[in-house]
């Protein structure tokens, strides 16, 4: 009997990868955690029946979200992240030995153990010296910072259910307070692609604009994610992502990626025009 993990796209579209062995289920206080193995993506990760993260295309998804913000600002020391209990952004903050402290706030502990037990590619830098994990509610936790980040990146769910709390206004608005005058605010922003995650995309841009007066949306491409098409939102007090990117001294660094270099961050900026359209015209 084939056993194949199928995700609910839209009401008309599904998306299914074949799966060789389950390996793990469990249902904490917050989620259901699942964790599977397939030939063609390897070990992958799903909460509440929604695709988090896979072996095979989670460098894309990891080096866009910390990378355009570090080679904006390679002057970045400390770091907040919400969410990303699978570790990936960790991971790749973990390469610039100029950080100095990463705070990384999850919800749901079990996600970070289920994470070290079954997908170490990912969850291999939690125990660095820098890392300071705290599993408690981001929101929460932002409300008592101020003038403490130079970064911010929030590696949510999607809107509803653990995540919600993330899009909303008041916790911007504490991310902008959090953040010291030169800071950065990263966050992962859905896909412009079906209706109902664009709906977020707009909702989340807008909210954003109106507590920073830099604020840009950039894309990926991420075959596992819905429609395979992602933006990412990148907000600031003063740093424009391109303007102000440094890639001179960003190659220097000598940092190996797989998806990202600086003609991908030049680039990924540049957006389809229904995408702009989706925005409003502070895009084009």
């Amino acid at each position: 009997m084939e056993l194949w993990y199928t995700e609910q796209h839209t009401d008309n579209v599904r998306f299914s990868i074949k799966v060789d062995k389950p390996l793990y289920t469990g249902q904490s206080e917050f989620q259901r955690i699942d964790v599977f193995h397939s030939k063609e993506f390897g070990t992958f990760f799903t909460l509440d029946g929604l695709m988090m993260v896979t072996e095979k295309d989670e460098f894309i998804y990891h080096d866009m979200i910390v990378h355009v913000p570090m080679a904006t600002n390679l002057n970045t020391k400390n770091v907040l992240v919400i969410g990303a209990g699978d570790g990936g952004t960790v991971r790749e903050l973990t390469r610039y030995n100029s950080i100095e402290q990463i705070d990384m706030v999850e919800i749901d502990k079990m996600v970070v153990e289920v994470c070290r037990e079954y997908l170490p590619q990912t969850a291999c830098k939690l125990n660095d010296p820098r890392v300071k994990l705290y599993f408690e509610d981001g929101l929460k936790f932002v409300r008592s910072k101020e003038n403490a980040y130079d970064l911010i990146i929030v590696d949510s769910t999607d809107p509803f259910g653990p995540g919600e709390g993330l899009f909303t206004k008041e916790f911007y608005g504490n991310c902008f307070k959090a953040l010291k005058e030169n800071g950065i605010l990263v966050n992962q922003h859905e896909s412009p692609y079906y209706a109902e995650y664009a709906k977020s995309m707009q909702r989340a841009h807008k909210r954003v604009k109106e507590f920073f007066p830099v604020c840009r949306v950039y894309q990926a491409h991420i075959p596992t994610y819905p429609s395979g098409h992602w933006l990412f939102g990148f907000a600031s007090k003063i740093y424009d992502p391109v303007k102000d990117l440094n890639e001179q001294a960003w190659n220097r660094l000598g940092i190996k990626t797989k998806y990202y270099n600086t003609d991908i961050h030049k680039g990924c900026f540049a957006l389809p025009t229904y995408v702009k359209e989706l925005l409003g015209s502070e895009e084009k």
